[in-house]
């Protein structure tokens, strides 16, 4: 964990970040409390597309058809 003052914060911001990316946690602190932490962003899940898989799912002819081995519960 890396404190770091507002002023020197503002002079190697880059490098702040380089290495909160790199997963190092970096407070910045004002008046000896920390205020702020710097922390990578998530990347945004995509939602489906409505249509995106179409062609890729296949359903047989006979698919709502009675099965074989239940034809005698059936009559």
């Amino acid at each position: 964990m890396q404190q770091i003052t507002l002023d020197e914060a503002s002079q190697h911001l880059s490098d702040l970040i380089e290495a909160a990316l790199s997963g190092e946690e970096i407070f910045i602190i004002k008046d000896n409390q920390p205020v702020v932490k710097l922390t990578p962003v998530s990347p945004v899940k995509r939602r489906p597309q409505f249509g995106s898989a179409k062609g890729l799912i296949t359903i047989s002819d006979d698919f709502d058809e009675p099965l074989e081995d239940f034809k005698e519960y059936m009559e």
